[in-house]
């Protein structure tokens, strides 16, 4: 099993002709991925790469692909109704890549993305990747393998180190999540922590947040009390000055509230292992599975 992609996954690229779309088209088709049709207003009829059909909008897609998923590359002044529009057109799950989407316009999409149904992954955020079977977003492949450690995270560039740890020492991973950095996101540590958790093909998690909100707070007392697995994590922004914000939107610590140390504790104190670098991983995750 995986988690939120596998082989049933058929995808639609919104923003398939512009110049990130169809860089990261082409890297997804080339790793498996089974986009099915793309979006760009103004340009259905065309083919992109001779075989990928372009639609004007995402319901023309889906009434003539099946597509059941969406990932988003468009400006951040259109990203917010392009998850309207996916949303709308009863997707089940969408990935939004766009950064610096005005959180006003996030909190008026949520609701609609809640009452449709939909996933919504992101905004700001790598994507999501099912080593082996396929990729949703910008997470290199080169770097995965296939195998039953489960990884979510805040940070596009720690996901991407991490799992080059993990697999240049033959741990494999069952998915890796990229959930976004943003102040507002449509799926947090706590929807893949017990996505993880059911999964049976998974039997470790890695989960790597930073400062800023209590987000990892909620999901240490969540996994302290739903979590049987063995989880180890990791925040960064251990040396960030307080009140200034380090890369996210959401990576601001106000106060004594977000704080590394705040933080760790309640890793700990939940009974995960706490990297001290990322390079650690390895070693934790193998001690943890007794390996």
């Amino acid at each position: 099993m995986s988690v939120f992609v596998d082989a049933t996954t058929r995808l639609v690229v919104q923003g398939i002709t512009g110049r990130d779309g169809s860089f990261h088209t082409k890297q997804m088709v080339a790793y498996g991925t089974n986009v099915v049709a793309g979006v760009t207003p103004g340009k259905g009829g065309q083919t992109f790469e001779g075989s990928v059909p372009v639609f004007h909008t995402v319901a023309e897609a889906v009434r003539a692909t099946g597509a059941n998923s969406a990932v988003i590359y468009v400006p951040p002044t259109l990203a917010a109704g392009a998850i309207a529009e996916a949303a709308d057109a009863g997707l089940r799950l969408i990935v939004c890549i766009t950064e610096g989407i005005p959180v006003l316009d996030m909190t008026k999409v949520m609701p609609l993305v809640r009452d449709r149904g939909a996933r919504l992954i992101g905004p700001n955020c790598p994507g999501l990747i099912t080593p082996g079977v396929g990729k949703v977003g910008i997470i290199p492949g080169s770097i995965c393998a296939p195998g039953r450690v489960g990884l979510v995270s805040r940070s596009g560039t720690l996901t991407y180190e991490v799992v080059n740890h993990l697999t240049k020492a033959g741990v494999g991973q069952s998915t890796c999540v990229g959930i976004g950095g943003d102040p507002v996101i449509g799926t947090n540590f706590i929807d893949v922590l017990a996505a993880f958790q059911s999964d049976p093909d998974t039997d470790a998690i890695v989960m790597m947040g930073e400062i800023g909100g209590t987000d990892e707070q909620k999901a240490a007392d969540y996994i302290a009390k739903n979590v049987t697995k063995p989880v180890v994590g990791f925040i960064a922004g251990q040396t960030a000055p307080p009140g200034r914000r380090m890369g996210h939107a959401g990576a601001i610590v106000s106060g004594s509230s977000g704080t590394a140390a705040e933080k760790i504790a309640a890793f700990k104190a939940a009974g995960i292992s706490v990297m001290e670098r990322p390079m650690d991983v390895v070693r934790l995750i193998k001690e943890r599975l007794g390996k």
